[in-house]
């Protein structure tokens, strides 16, 4: 699902090179840190959070119910 990420979030920031996705355990729930350049942030999470909520859902449907949560991370 990493890898997944990654090529999403690739796909629509301006410095790809940049991203990088760290996959964490927290209290039995995977966490995601997103990291991307400083200028990418605000396309990663989107107008009212929509970019960063549809990729949610996105994975959410591939994980047959297991929770995760998504956190983007400033460098």
């Amino acid at each position: 699902m990493r890898s997944l990420l990654e090529h999403i979030l690739k796909g629509i920031v301006r410095h790809p090179e940049d991203v990088v996705v760290v996959e964490l355990e927290e209290d039995g729930k995977k966490v995601f840190e997103i990291v991307v350049n400083s200028e990418d942030v605000g396309q990663v999470i989107g107008k009212d959070g929509r970019t960063i909520k549809s990729i949610k859902i996105l994975l959410s449907s591939l994980t047959d119910g297991k929770e995760f949560t998504l956190k983007v991370v400033r460098p």
